[in-house]
């Protein structure tokens, strides 16, 4: 794995493949080899042409952690990815976020149109208008010494998902308590770029895909049959709606 320094901050990141280049971005908890490589998402990529390139978000992975939300706002985890695209000499990429990449990603388009060719917003549907409730009992759970003591099965996924990710458990519950805030469907109708939301169907953290893909222009919604928040990341018919997607693009 290689790493980079950007404005203080060292991000770990894999790259394979050659091509055009695809900037994945992972969920809450989790980290590129977790949420792309064990998947096969960079194997995918790869094989069919592209440059995969994945990070670990501030705060995750083998990349720096901080200890305090104000760390971890959705535009200085997008900024991360932002300088990685500078670090590669790369000047614009696809970029594929899951559930909290899905926001980063968002973040990343909105802020920087010209860096971003298309995107996807995989695991996190209307829920990224509406917000995802409320995170202190998963940040709870994420702190407590027991991983019996979670409020809710909820915030007990979470924290079993950051034990078996090795996670460090206090960076996750600073960021928990600043990257759930929802992105207001004007701003998201300002997106020009190509977008595909996809999410699974029996996906209850992220909200339903078409809702936030009528709120953008253009955007199209794909429906992951018979999968959850964390079955959803890894099924074919989440990787092959995404490579017709980046071929039909213009």
């Amino acid at each position: 794995m290689d790493s980079f320094l950007g404005n203080g901050v060292r991000i770990a990141y894999i790259a394979e493949g050659e091509g055009e280049p695809v900037l994945l971005i992972h969920g809450f908890a989790s980290n590129a080899r977790t949420n792309w490589r064990d998947t096969g998402w960079l194997r995918f990529l790869s094989g069919h042409g592209y440059r995969a390139i994945a990070l670990d978000n501030r705060g995750h992975g083998a990349s720096d952690k901080f200890y305090g939300p104000e760390a971890y706002s959705g535009q200085a985890m997008a900024e991360d990815a932002l300088r990685l695209l500078d670090h590669l000499e790369i000047a614009r990429a696809d970029v594929i976020g899951y559930s909290m990449g899905a926001r980063i990603a968002a973040f990343l388009a909105l802020a920087n149109p010209e860096r971003v060719r298309s995107a996807v917003f995989g695991g996190l549907g209307a829920n990224m208008i509406h917000g995802v409730g409320d995170p202190r009992p998963i940040a709870a759970a994420l702190l407590a010494e027991d991983a019996s003591a979670a409020a809710d099965s909820h915030s007990r996924a979470f924290r079993a998902f950051a034990d078996r990710t090795q996670s460090d458990r206090r960076a996750l519950a600073a960021c928990i308590m600043a990257t759930r805030g929802r992105i207001l469907a004007r701003e998201l109708s300002t997106l020009n770029a190509p977008v595909l939301v996809a999410v699974g169907t029996d996906d209850a953290i992220a909200g339903p895909a078409r809702p936030l893909a009528d709120a953008i222009p253009g955007a199209r919604a794909l429906d992951i049959p018979g999968r959850d928040h964390m079955k959803a990341v890894g099924d074919i018919a989440f990787k092959e709606g995404v490579l017709e997607f980046l071929k039909g693009r213009p």
